[in-house]
């Protein structure tokens, strides 16, 4: 499974509005399922990688670094489409999920958990 390089206007890419520490949020969803897998922070780097890569890649606000989804884990995501809300304020991409799942915690979906108990997203 690979991921294509997807073209972006530079109007589409001035569109996207960074909050005060240049990240911008970027929820992930399965193309198959269409079960949202996850949400991670991007900078504009970030952003460009992913979409030259075809395949996401985030900014990690823990360890202060550029991460590429499934590096380590395997468990990698290949991006399809790509968009920014109304606002430019978060980003939707969906995606071939290569692997079990997208959460660490070895879950398919990293929103397993629901309020009031009831199954999880697209099985846990």
């Amino acid at each position: 499974m690979t991921g294509a390089p997807i073209e972006a206007s530079q109007e589409a890419l001035a569109a996207v509005k960074y909050n005060s520490d240049g990240l911008v949020a970027a929820i992930v969803q399965d193309a198959s399922t269409k079960a949202v897998l996850m949400m991670a922070w991007m900078s504009a780097e970030t952003l460009a990688l992913t979409l030259a890569e075809g395949r996401t890649v985030f900014w990690s606000r823990s360890r202060q670094e550029v991460w590429r989804k499934g590096e380590t884990s395997g468990e990698r995501q290949w991006v399809r489409e790509a968009y920014y809300d109304c606002d430019g304020d978060a980003l939707l991409f969906v995606v071939d999920q290569d692997g079990d799942g997208a959460c660490h915690t070895g879950n398919y979906s990293c929103f397993y958990r629901s309020f009031d108990g009831s199954a999880s997203v697209g099985g846990g």
